[in-house]
């Protein structure tokens, strides 16, 4: 029996690389070991997602393993789908709208992009802490108005989908992608977060352990979790 969430996987990439950046009104969402085993509690609200990403060669993996399927990785940073946005953006002079981390942080990264990518057209920005239901309906209806060709957010799991998801009720026709800690790192370590030889042997998420101290119990919990979780997806399609 094939998950649900697999099944979106496998789907989103089968669909060639130029319609993410192309295809409007789609919201796309990226899931690794640690996220997927709480997207499990949350399968409805992912089946809105009009994709998600394999984000990590763990779960790209366990998908060939476990049912077959190739798939490739693709994660929003700079060693994936995050300079292949900036690059399009700015050669198709497209306008990125950014909801993430805290005002201090995303306002330095901003300042990265724009220094690296000074092309891109980031029309406007704001942390994605919120006080309330209706402040995230007032921002999310503000984002339709301004009508960017992206919008990118970055709060957490869960809370990211929700309100990406609420972008797109509220009438946004661009394209959303979540992008996790993505924002955060940057601001920490300028735009290249992981150094090269940690990107070419596949192991981000032990320089995340050694730079984020906060995500080791969920690394260490996915790595015990998370295989017996898919196993008894595939083979007793418990979700």
């Amino acid at each position: 029996m094939r998950s649900s969430l697999v099944e979106k996987i496998v789907t989103t990439d089968r669909s060639p690389d130029s319609v993410k950046f192309e295809r409007k009104g789609q919201v796309y969402t990226f899931l690794n070991p640690v996220s997927y085993l709480d997207a499990l509690y949350h399968v409805k609200l992912f089946s809105q997602f009009d994709g998600i990403f394999a984000d990590g060669s763990i779960l790209v993996g366990a998908i060939r393993l476990l049912y077959a399927k190739k798939v490739k990785r693709y994660s929003f940073d700079m060693t994936s789908v995050a300079p292949a946005l900036f690059e399009y953006a700015g050669k198709n002079r497209k306008s990125i709208y950014i909801v993430a981390s805290k005002q201090e942080q995303v306002e330095k990264a901003v300042k990265i992009f724009r220094d690296r990518y000074p092309a891109v057209n980031i029309i406007g920005y704001r942390n994605g802490y919120f006080e309330s239901e209706e402040e995230q309906d007032k921002e999310a209806q503000h984002i339709t108005a301004l009508n960017p060709d992206f919008v990118i957010v970055g709060m957490g799991i869960i809370k990211q989908e929700k309100f990406l998801l609420r972008v797109k009720e509220a009438g946004f026709r661009g394209i959303g992608f979540t992008c996790g800690g993505f924002i955060h790192q940057t601001a920490q370590d300028q735009i290249d977060y992981y150094p090269g030889w940690i990107n070419k042997y596949n192991l981000r998420f032990l320089y995340r352990m050694y730079k984020e101290p906060h995500t080791r119990k969920r690394y260490i919990k996915a790595g015990f979790v998370f295989p017996w979780k898919f196993v008894s997806e595939r083979f007793f399609g418990q979700e």
